[in-house]
């Protein structure tokens, strides 16, 4: 049986993560996730991705901890690659990807959660990088993508001590964006992505090379990349129709070119 599902709700993409009981991330999931990823790269329809966990216990509650014993440091490195590799092609995705973060999000389900643009919680979800706890540390590329994305010295702060805090908590420092009732973390999601959706595709593929490169450049060269990207828009027919629909007073037609 699949460990991970993909459905399309016109222009968003869902994928449902399905490894009872916690959707532990183990390597057939973690291929079958690339697999899945791979496969939306080139399909034109989807303006946005919603990645869940199946149930409300987890999204995913880390790694597949049976799979450890054997690590060596030259499988342990390849391991830490392969995870990365993967996460790194949903960072990477021309359109905005939204987690739908149900329950428990651990090890390398709060690292795929992070790979993501925007995250919702369930208010009963927790969040942690209990790795620690285990003799390693984050491989999935947390050590990275928390830093930059909340203070320093808290993401520090929860990578050395490998404690879990709940959704209020991860809102309140920037790791998630929404904490909704128990249960809606998936339909908040898709009502994220269906408003993106809407909006012009060209203009957020973009926005999200603008952001996501310029985070790596000073800020006067990320001001270039943004121009740059900018004044490439200007030429396409979508931001034609778009002036044309405002002044117009008209809902505009996009068509992505």
């Amino acid at each position: 049986m699949s460990m991970v599902q993909l459905e399309k709700e016109g222009n968003v993409a869902i994928i449902t993560l399905n490894n009872p009981p916690v959707n532990a991330l183990n390597s057939q999931l973690l291929g079958e996730l690339e697999e899945t990823v791979d496969s939306l790269y080139n399909d034109s329809e989807v303006g946005a991705l919603v990645i869940t966990g199946e149930g409300e216990k987890a999204f995913v509650a880390g790694a597949d901890i049976s799979e450890f014993p054997s690590l060596t440091k030259d499988n342990g490195e390849k391991l830490a690659r392969r995870g990365q590799s993967v996460f790194q092609k949903i960072a990477d995705l021309p359109f905005p990807v939204v987690a739908a973060v149900n329950g428990f999000a651990l090890g390398g389900g709060m690292e795929l959660a992070l790979a993501c643009d925007i995250r919702v919680a369930s208010e009963n979800a927790q969040v942690g990088l209990p790795e620690v706890t285990l003799g390693i540390f984050p491989g999935y590329g947390a050590t990275q993508r928390l830093p930059r994305l909340i203070p320093s010295g808290k993401a520090k702060e929860l990578i050395f001590t490998g404690d879990q805090i709940k959704a209020e908590e991860a809102a309140q420092v920037g790791i998630v964006e929404h904490v909704v009732p128990a249960g809606e973390a998936l339909g908040k999601a898709k009502e994220i992505a269906g408003k993106i959706v809407k909006r012009a595709p060209l203009a957020i593929k973009e926005a999200k090379k603008a952001v996501n490169q310029g985070s790596d450049l000073t800020l006067e060269e990320g001001q270039k990349l943004e121009a740059s990207l900018f004044g490439g828009l200007c030429e396409t027919e979508d931001q034609k129709e778009g002036a044309k629909a405002f002044l117009e007073k008209r809902k505009p037609e996009y068509k992505g070119k």
